[in-house]
């Protein structure tokens, strides 16, 4: 049998950590060697003593297509003519105290369904993608100046087959585009689709990071998902978690006998609140492996973007740990600097060969300059979710209306770091499991006023400065929490109330995209003013938003008394009219509002040159802009 040769080059690059395209080079690839078509298998396992490729084609019998290790790279290869797409393979390891490990391939782009875990070999190149015209326009795109609106969906429940079973990647085409583009969202969010054990995971404990998952079909039905997306304008990113990786003897765990892609102290290496082990940022080979999924998933899907999960637990060594649990790094402190050192490279390598993909970090810290450039000290994301807005936000709706007043501080206080980042505002799946309460059942009062301050909590997310996030069914008022074993409570829909919540984020989707004044500045600190922040005995707020040329007003009512003839102050005189009130009876309010228009006269108020006189529904959000 002839042995495979790996250029130097690749194999130098791989051992520098800077071999971008290392999916082409590790794993299993269909080739042909003098004639014969085959498949060439290669993996880095420095501290094996043997090693060889077990299979369906050779009765899983260890040593029967034993591989050849090329000098110190620590890289084993071998070619095995007359196998092909759709072999099932793993890599019987033999280490050094003499056992014997079955692994899968850390490079695998495809696997079988849960609960068997064999590689399965793939020919990659036969999907004919039609999304030109959207890259070429993404390659341009100012992101910064332009509506983010995330729908983020969880494949596996956001709704089910007929007959109960998961929609395919091509059915959730079929189904999902459809309703997102109705629904006026720019971009989906893939809860992790990276392949992974356990369903109750939601894909965030990864075996497979070079592979989408068999649960909804194959690699290229996944692609054919993303095409028909751009298709239809919606850019997809995917959930990507690099912190982390689980337990499971199949994969990356001791994958050669010893701790390879994680530390071998557990005060470095265990994530012990969540039963997975931690990457060894500052192993060349292994930041090589997290980056190459990175562009892998950027390249050979199309992603739109990553959103990086659980950043805070790479970023502090003594994260959730107690004293004497944790190692400093080398100055004595608390930062782990590898993975500081990895997540910039990570940033400017994804933006720098993929223009206008967002790399987005849930970062849950005070960590500073998160998307600020790594040359001046930034780690070089583009956005961060926001999660002080979400918090203090949720807080304080969750509130009754009579006690807002002594909690005015948790709608204001965002606005004293809401221009230090580049935020995204995130109403996400981590906020309805758990005992939480879905959205709608967080809010107090009634039905009615529970819906009224749902309504209300959109009508703030879609008009404060940043980009937006909204988790599936929260759109249409989903009462129960979440569950990943089950889909939506689309059944809801039947009922005109719930139908409203759903047409408000329609609409709310449409003015956001369609007004400059409330996306073309989110991130900067003059597409914002208060109007009034200071009226706590009323719970009410009152802001203006800027586009380069344009302005929007919004006043907010947080409790349920309607207030008529509430002054604020306006830079313009002349005619103002109502764009969205979260009250009209569209969205299942009580219509109370300013339909005909009003006219702002020449009455000083608020340090401004003139003045409204509103009717102020109870638990809404008012939208206003000049009529001209």
């Amino acid at each position: 049998m002839e042995s495979p040769t790996l250029s130097d080059f690749d194999l130098y690059l791989f051992g520098e950590g800077r071999h971008w395209h290392i999916y082409n080079v590790l794993g299993a690839h269909i080739q042909t060697r003098n004639g014969t078509e085959g498949v060439r298998f290669a993996v880095w396992a420095p501290n094996a003593t043997d090693l060889s490729v077990v299979g369906d084609f050779n009765d899983w019998t260890p040593g029967h297509h034993p591989m050849t290790v090329h000098g110190a790279s620590g890289v084993w290869t071998v070619f095995i003519p007359g196998t092909g797409a759709g072999s099932q393979y793993k890599f019987a390891i033999t280490t050094r105290s003499g056992n014997q490990v079955f692994k899968t391939d850390p490079y695998g782009q495809f696997f079988e369904l849960r609960p068997s875990n064999a590689a399965v070999v793939v020919q990659r190149g036969n999907f004919s993608w039609g999304d030109g015209d959207w890259l070429s326009r993404r390659s341009k795109w100012a992101w910064h100046k332009s509506p983010v609106s995330v729908y983020e969906v969880h494949a596996a429940s956001w709704q089910h087959h007929g007959s109960g079973r998961w929609l395919t990647y091509r059915e959730l085409a079929d189904q999902l585009i459809p309703y997102v583009r109705e629904q006026g969202f720019t971009h989906i969010e893939l809860l992790p689709v990276t392949e992974h054990p356990l369903d109750e995971s939601w894909g965030y404990q990864t075996t497979g990071y070079y592979a989408p998952t068999s649960r909804f079909g194959t690699p290229d039905d996944l692609r054919y998902l993303v095409d028909q997306c751009h298709r239809n304008d919606i850019g997809v990113i995917l959930d990507w978690v690099p912190g982390h990786f689980p337990e499971d003897e199949h994969a990356l765990a001791k994958f050669d006998g010893t701790a390879l892609y994680e530390h071998e102290d557990p005060r470095r290496g265990q994530h012990k609140d969540w039963g997975t082990l931690i990457y060894n940022y500052g192993r060349h080979e292994v930041r090589n492996f997290l980056i190459g999924s990175a562009l892998y998933w950027l390249d050979t899907f199309h992603m739109d973007g990553l959103r990086v999960d659980a950043v805070a637990s790479m970023l502090y060594l003594n994260y959730s740990r107690n004293p004497g649990e944790w190692l400093p790094n080398i100055h004595g402190g608390h930062e782990n600097l590898e993975a500081i050192d990895f997540l910039k490279s990570l940033n400017q390598i994804c933006q720098s060969r993929f223009p206008g993909t967002l790399v987005v970090a849930e970062e849950s810290t005070s960590w500073p300059r998160v998307t600020r450039p790594p040359e001046i000290g930034g780690l070089g994301f583009n956005l961060k979710w926001n999660m002080g807005w979400m918090h203090d936000s949720l807080e304080y709706l969750q509130q009754d209306p009579i006690y807002r007043q002594y909690h005015h501080d948790k709608l204001t206080f965002g606005l004293l770091y809401a221009f230090s980042e580049n935020f995204m505002l995130p109403l996400s799946h981590d906020e309805v499991v758990h005992g939480k309460a879905s959205l709608l059942n967080k809010m107090p009062g009634d039905d009615w006023q529970q819906r009224a301050n749902l309504r209300l909590l959109f009508g703030f997310q879609f008009t404060y400065p940043g980009s937006k996030l909204l988790f599936m069914g929260g759109e249409f008022g989903q009462r129960r929490e979440w569950s990943e074993s089950r889909e939506l409570d689309w059944f809801l829909l039947q009922y005109p109330e719930h139908r409203g919540l759903q047409k408000l984020v329609q609409d709310l989707n449409g003015l956001y995209r369609r007004e400059p004044s409330l996306h073309a500045r989110d991130y900067y600190g003059d597409g914002f003013e208060w109007i009034d922040c200071h009226d706590s005995p009323q719970s009410i707020i009152s802001y203006l938003r800027r586009g380069e040329n344009e302005v929007t007003v919004v006043v907010i009512n947080f409790t349920p008394v309607p207030r008529y003839g509430y002054r604020i102050g306006v830079p313009y005189g002349g005619r103002w009219v109502e764009v969205l009130n979260s009250d009209s009876e569209y969205y299942g309010g009580s219509n109370v509002g300013n339909p005909y228009g009003l006219e702002a006269r020449e009455v000083p108020w608020m340090d401004r040159p003139c003045s409204l006189e509103l009717t102020l529904p109870p638990l809404a959000a008012v939208v206003l802009r000049p009529e001209s």
